[in-house]
């Protein structure tokens, strides 16, 4: 190539005219003559063209008049106004002849005058193209119209280099200094021109996005379904970049990964990834976006990535990556990826989608955090409707009615054990009063602010109890229409009571496990684990230690549950507490039907004492509510001829004493053998052939007191 220098480049063979000669039309002969009326016309052109630039007209407009003058002032055939971007590679040329427009052209300008203008910002001058093999290839359409010469000037202001100015003519021949100069004068008002559309096409683009933003708030602030939310802002990033991938990616829990959360691949159907898809953090594009919290931007010619996913949009022809960072202030919630086939999409948003991007993470926390008080909500709606179920259903009793020794034991042991979060095993015949005691060790714990919930694993179906204990999410099952929180869930740091726990299915037993070992589960149909902290109360009427013999109940549970045994006696084990259940019941009974019962009979009292009550206090309770309905007046009248035994004496003959009286006895008398003592080779224990621990369980279960074999 030709030395380049100067405000020109001289090629050989080609010798400029004499400084100060101006010659538009030819040689300097034929214009040395007319030179002051060139001049002349020169300014009135020049002029001519600043009155143009000052009347702010379109470009396309600006340029269709702009064309002849240019072409007047420089005698040329053919004006070119060429623009390149910011990185001078790439740019779009119009090509303007007999002063009409003939062809717009996109065209690559790393091998083009125009990048050799921009790159040194000063003129280039081609005297003969048919000589030119430098840009034979770029230049070839020019070459088409006709045009030998050609001369390219900087379009440029004190802002920035925006493109080149380029004139040709027919005839071979460089531009003189003073043609050079004139074509310079003329490129400053254009490129004046050029920058003033720029800055009012960048001032109009603020407007919009400006206005653009304020609607998206308006529309995201009034948007708090995530699943309404995700299609929204997909919709909006659109309007914005028209990409062709875009995802949402969350950060988790800890930190350390991305969840991707939705997905839209736009028209382009063959690029997939999984929703759910957890990418770590060390692997993720958005790190950058994350750490910097800004804005990123990354080329797959550059980016050699080691996640598949990455790799796989690569691969599907993303030419082009935007990572937008979430942030609600000081924290980030994850971040927006796009993606586009285009080499330079994306260029000069990146403050837009910054801003943006903070209106997504306002809407994103603002949608969860309704999703939280939704879930909240619900689950204190269905802790009211049982509260609720529970009151109708007069769970919610006074203090237990009795002072005998017996049940005074009982009462000791769930007072001590109360004041701890060990689970409590209680067991008893059906209607000794299990209920009524776990919720009185509720009461004297350290959770009695808190839900007492009661399930009875007997009274529901088997395939919607694990359902009711666990709670299961939306489309578990088929009628599992909307999210439901479970007993164990809405017992959380309060207490939960099982009541018949021997009938729970062997398979929940292993969850059930799980929840006393780790105090944690998941819903029916869900995999998110939830914690609780929740206190277990279990109660059977059956025998477990037999259960588990028999494979009916699985040993490491009822080892779990049997943590603090209480085993609540028969009524008829504790007779001197009928009168005082005979008064209560009758006293409520007689309220609630607006009946006034003064006198209870002697020998109506005398038969129940003696009735061996199989159902316990419930059998008692019923039996009083009966005998109030049948009362006239303020006697009860109990219809004595349902105790279908016969009468028994306080203390019943031998022969008739049942093997529990037996056993009860045994251990009584050894007791009072060794004054006491239960371990060692004297012990009780020992002599009774039984561990220490067996024994201990026997005497709560007998309800054998210290103050019975010690004087």
């Amino acid at each position: 190539m030709a030395e380049r220098a100067g405000a020109s480049l001289r090629r050989e063979g080609f010798a400029r005219e004499p400084e100060g000669e101006f010659r538009p039309g030819g040689s300097s002969a034929r214009n040395a003559a007319g030179g002051g009326d060139k001049r002349r016309l020169a300014t009135e052109i020049l002029l001519a063209i600043t009155d143009l630039i000052v009347d702010g007209r379109e470009l396309p407009e600006l340029f269709e008049e702009l064309a002849p003058l240019l072409r007047e002032l420089t005698n040329c055939k053919l004006v070119v106004f060429a623009f390149c971007d910011g990185g001078n590679n790439s740019g779009v040329s119009e090509f303007w002849e007999s002063g009409s427009k003939t062809t717009s052209a996109a065209l690559a300008v790393e091998e083009s005058p125009t990048a050799w203008v921009c790159e040194h910002q000063q003129p280039l001058l081609i005297p003969d193209l048919e000589l030119d093999t430098d840009y034979a290839q770029t230049l070839a359409q020019i070459r088409a119209g006709g045009v030998r010469s050609y001369s390219v000037v900087p379009l440029a202001t004190a802002r920035r280099l925006y493109g080149a100015l380029g004139i040709g003519r027919g005839e071979a021949g460089a531009l003189s200094d003073e043609e050079l100069r004139l074509l310079e004068r003329a490129a400053s008002p254009v490129a004046l021109a050029v920058e003033n559309h720029e800055i009012h096409r960048e001032w109009k683009q603020q407007q919009n996005r400006l206005q653009s933003l304020m609607a998206i708030s308006r529309e995201l602030a009034s948007t708090l379904e995530s699943d309404q939310l995700v299609p929204l802002v997909f919709a909006k990033m659109r309007e914005i970049t028209n990409y062709d991938y875009a995802g949402v990616a969350l950060l988790g829990p800890d930190g350390r990964f991305f969840r991707v959360n939705a997905i839209d691949t736009g028209k382009s159907a063959d690029m997939r990834a999984r929703e759910g898809e957890r990418i770590a953090l060390s692997e993720a594009l958005s790190t950058r976006a994350i750490e910097t919290r800004s804005v990123t931007f990354h080329s797959a010619d550059e980016v050699d990535h080691p996640n598949p996913v990455v790799k796989k949009l690569f691969e599907d022809g993303i030419r082009r990556v935007c990572c937008v960072p979430l942030l609600m202030g000081n924290r980030a919630l994850g971040s927006i990826v796009l993606g586009s086939r285009q080499k330079t999409a994306f260029r000069g948003d990146g403050e837009y989608l910054q801003q943006f991007g903070v209106l997504i993470a306002v809407a994103i926390h603002n949608a969860s955090t309704h999703r939280e008080v939704e879930r909240a909500e619900d689950q204190l709606t269905q802790e009211k409707e049982y509260l609720e179920q529970e009151i109708r259903g007069e769970q919610v009793v006074g203090g237990i009615i009795g002072k005998s020794l017996v049940l005074k034991h009982v009462l000791d042991y769930a007072a001590i054990v109360a004041d701890t979060d060990a689970t409590v095993l209680i067991t008893g015949e059906t209607g000794t009063g299990k209920e009524r005691v776990a919720r009185s060790i509720h009461l004297m714990s350290s959770r009695r602010d808190r839900n007492f919930i009661k399930l009875n694993c007997a009274a529901i179906p088997t395939g919607l109890l694990e359902s009711e204990l666990f709670g299961h999410e939306k489309g578990a099952f088929t009628g599992a229409v909307s999210q439901k929180v479970g007993r164990l869930e809405l017992a959380d740091r309060g207490t939960l009571l099982l009541d018949e726990i021997g009938e729970i299915p062997l398979e929940l037993q292993p969850k059930l496990l799980r929840v006393l070992q780790d105090q944690e589960f998941e819903r029916l149909g869900g995999n998110k684990t939830i914690r609780v902290d929740a206190r277990v109360i279990a109660a059977s009427n059956k025998d477990l230690a037999r259960a588990v013999e028999e494979k009916e109940f699985r040993n490491d549970l009822f080892y779990r549950l049997n943590v603090f045994p209480l085993h609540l006696p028969p009524l008829r084990e504790r007779r001197e507490d009928i009168p005082l259940l005979i008064r209560h019941f009758v006293e409520r009974c007689a309220r609630r039907m607006n009946k006034q019962i003064d006198l209870i009979p002697d020998e109506a009292v005398e038969a129940m004492m003696n009735w061996r009550w199989p159902g316990n206090i419930r059998e008692l309770e019923n039996f009083i509510e009966r005998s109030v309905i049948l009362s006239a007046g303020n006697r009860l009248r109990p219809p004595l001829a349902e105790l279908r035994e016969e009468m028994v004496a306080r203390r019943p003959p031998d022969l008739e004493r049942t093997l529990r009286d037996r056993e009860r006895d045994h251990i009584l008398e050894v007791l009072r053998q060794t004054r006491g003592l239960l371990s060692g080779a004297k012990g009780a224990a020992a002599r009774l052939g039984l561990k220490r621990t067996t024994l201990q369980y026997k005497m709560q279960k007998l309800g054998i007191a210290r103050s019975e074999y010690l004087d």
